[in-house]
């Protein structure tokens, strides 16, 4: 049945959730999140170090930026430093809506809207191959008419060659207004590429409706043609404008924000 959790069929968002060290995620879950670990002994490392990214970005454009409205795809599960929680800290006018087609997301979103203001925060059922229903969605809490940040964190390499994601983000930046920002985070093909590969594979073994396509750092920036790449450019989740010290040499993922004109 559409909408409905099946706890016997590994969800990718679950499996994000159990490398973050969350509780929302089944057995099948653990292992196939366990199987990739083994590939890649990292990745927990990693997909944190997206975290902390996703956290610096959000309070960069709330703040350095002054945007006020964050479209979050692709979010997963909700955690500790949602987007809402680190925009909203930075100013309290920041609305933000989520956007996601995976059941077990969808079922943790309404217990989490339950305790939000329904005109700050919204979370939509849309597919990111569908632009025109997302944006639809979207408009009805964000002005479209201003600029809006479109977070893309570790979710365009579930969109396939085939389906053409760097059109499907030309796409969505078309439609959002001029000083919009465009935010991505992508699993590279070009850092630690063997362990990649084979963490991958194990995780593509046991999903059965979606595949991973990890992508080079020219694939990665591909995707912000046409918009202003801000310092320092197209880099590792941990390089860009790091708090602090950098705490790890490398981390398997790019990342960028960019600012359309």
């Amino acid at each position: 049945m559409p909408g409905t959790v099946d706890p016997t069929v590994p969800s990718i968002a679950r499996i994000y959730d159990y490398w973050l060290g969350g509780k929302d995620n089944f057995a099948v879950d653990r292992q196939a999140a366990e199987e990739a670990i083994a590939a890649n002994p990292r990745i927990v490392v990693d997909v944190r170090a997206n975290r902390a990214f996703l956290a610096r970005v959000v309070r960069f454009l709330a703040g350095k930026c002054a945007v006020r409205q964050f479209l979050d795809i692709g979010t997963g599960l909700p955690t500790a430093g949602n987007t809402h929680l680190v925009a909203q800290a930075v100013a309290a006018a920041s609305r933000v809506v989520y956007v996601d087609n995976d059941p077990t997301v969808l079922v943790q979103a309404r217990g989490l809207l339950a305790e939000l203001p329904a005109d700050s925060v919204a979370y939509l059922d849309a597919d990111l191959r569908d632009v025109g229903e997302v944006v639809r969605g979207a408009a009805q809490t964000l002005d479209l008419s201003k600029p809006v940040a479109a977070l893309m964190l570790i979710v365009l390499h579930l969109i396939p060659d085939s389906d053409e994601p760097w059109g499907i983000v030309a796409r969505l930046m078309d439609k959002l207004a001029p000083g919009s920002y465009l935010v991505i985070s992508h699993p590279a093909s070009d850092v630690r590429p063997a362990a990649m590969a084979e963490m991958a594979k194990a995780v593509n073994a046991r999903l059965s409706s979606v595949r991973g396509t990890l992508r080079t750092r020219a694939e990665v920036a591909g995707f912000f043609e046409g918009l202003t790449v801000l310092d320092p450019g197209v880099v590792q989740p941990h390089q860009w404008r790091p708090a602090g010290p950098a705490g790890m040499t490398e981390v398997t993922a790019w990342c960028a924000v960019a600012r359309k004109p």
